[in-house]
């Protein structure tokens, strides 16, 4: 659901700067604090304004109780007038008082003050929040024997003022609570801002020194000048820039490596097409012919080892679960041609159930083709060339398994080069299959390897077995053997 608001959205913090990022997520909640330090602020104002004032009030109960007199039986009270004036003046407002018995049938001063709602205890000031006649009053209560001879009877004082002067005064403690806050905030605001255009100014000169570069200037970026929290992102340009760089030196290698590879067959097809054109014995022109479709088949294929090996460098690249036995299959029954062409026999040996990996079914269909290719060129006729499919719970295999010459031990490691042609290789070739097969086993996040295919008991060597290592994907399936 798209929120409402456009500054809930994801995508609105992603266009903004962090210092406004920051700002408009800490100022609502340094405000939210200050709404509540304020509402606390003006609890604590009114009970202090209350404490302090209610004083006031007991002072003048006790005072009203020092002329009371009940020596004629009944109630007599002497008012201090001028304690009482005095009173009105400090509550800005009207004072009331109420002298009675507790059952009411004696009274004098305002009659119908309110009562605490519990009944007061002897000798314990009460105080309490009322209305008197509608206008808003502090009460305050107290009660004492009639007479200490007599017990049962009591006598209730009570005094109310107006609560103007002490809310005037919790009003002036909150104001001031408000205008130091809001100079707090004011001041942690632009704190925070300045502190902020501080702790951004290494990526500012980062992004300077960026701008300032050549265009073709790929050198890592010094991350121990920018803060640590930005340290993973600056590590991870580096990577990209590694990258960027890698992919240029691919494509300038893969300039140098065409026009080194392909200069010499396009020169020699131009010679032999003047000769052929030249040879007046039509049977040394045919044989001409014939040498000339050689080496222009043989253009052909290093061409498209060359093309194949730059989309396997950098190609866009998808995967998909594929079954290995499946892939296998396919890639001996296309080869059979040129197998019974070679007089090799071309076997097959799948695992016992599925192998599913996670790759891109079109370059592993090119290295195992090339693997194919490799060893039936180089397998004598009537050897035997056998393909197998297995795993060993972590990793899928494709091997291709071949008697012929086998490579040295010496040379093992740098097979994979490109252009790198073994000692004991007499054939044409231009030394980029096994080249293609290790670069689409990397994409894939495997590997290649080369060894003997066959070890005699006195130590000698014979044929060649290229592996292909891929990780198995994670939804491989552990059925049942299939048929």
């Amino acid at each position: 659901m798209t929120p409402r608001w456009p500054w809930l959205r994801p995508s609105h913090w992603h266009r903004q700067s962090v210092r406004r990022t920051l700002l408009t997520l800490v100022l609502p909640v340094m405000l939210s604090t200050v709404g509540i330090e304020l509402a606390l602020t003006w609890g604590t104002a009114l009970q202090a304004a209350n404490s302090a004032y209610d004083r006031s009030l007991l002072g003048a109960i006790k005072a009203i109780d020092v002329n009371v007199s009940t020596e004629t039986g009944g109630l007599s009270v002497e008012l201090p007038y001028r304690m009482l004036e005095f009173f009105e003046l400090t509550a800005s407002g009207q004072v009331y008082f109420r002298v009675s018995t507790e059952d009411g049938l004696v009274e004098i001063g305002n009659a119908g003050l309110p009562l605490p709602p519990e009944r007061l205890q002897t000798g314990v000031p009460r105080f309490i929040d009322a209305e008197y006649f509608g206008a808003p009053v502090r009460v305050g209560a107290w009660a004492r024997e009639l007479d200490a001879d007599k017990p049962g009877r009591r006598m209730i004082i009570q005094v109310a003022e107006s609560t103007n002067s002490r809310n005037a005064f919790s009003r002036a403690l909150l104001m001031q609570a408000v205008w130091r806050d809001l100079l707090t905030v004011a001041i942690v605001t632009a704190t925070l801002a300045l502190v902020i255009g501080w702790a951004l100014r290494p990526l500012d000169r980062l992004r300077r020194d960026v701008e300032a570069r050549a265009d073709d200037d790929l050198s890592p970026v010094d991350e121990t000048q920018v803060p640590a929290d930005a340290a993973p992102l600056v590590r991870a340009i580096n990577h990209h820039l590694q990258r960027q760089r890698d992919l240029i030196d691919g494509r300038r290698r893969f300039v140098d490596d065409a026009s080194h590879q392909l200069r010499t067959p396009l020169a020699t097809l131009a010679t032999m097409v003047g000769y052929a054109r030249r040879e007046r014995d039509p049977g040394r022109q045919a044989e001409a012919l014939a040498a000339l479709k050689r080496q222009i088949d043989d253009t052909v294929r290093r061409t498209n080892q060359m093309l194949a090996l730059a989309r396997a460098d950098t190609a866009e690249f998808s995967t998909a679960p594929l079954d290995l036995n499946a892939l296998a299959d396919r890639c001996a029954r296309e080869s059979w041609p040129l197998a019974r062409e070679q007089g090799v026999d071309l076997g097959l040996e799948r695992a016992e159930r599925e192998v599913i990996v996670s790759g891109n079914e079109g370059q592993l269909r090119e290295a195992l083709l090339n693997l194919l290719h490799n060893a039936l060129r180089y397998t004598p006729s009537g050897g035997q060339v056998t393909v197998q499919v297995d795993e060993d719970g972590r990793h899928a295999m494709l091997r291709v398994v071949d008697d012929g010459p086998g490579i040295p031990a010496d040379e093992r490691a740098r097979v994979g080069e490109r252009f790198f042609r073994g000692r004991n290789v007499d054939l044409p070739g231009s030394g980029l299959g096994l080249a293609i097969v290790r670069a689409i086993a990397q994409r894939h996040g495997g590997g290649m390897a080369v060894t003997a295919a066959q070890i005699h008991h006195d130590g000698r060597e014979r044929g060649t077995a290229v592996t292909l290592r891929i990780p198995l994907d994670a939804r491989r399936r552990t059925g049942a053997p299939l048929p």
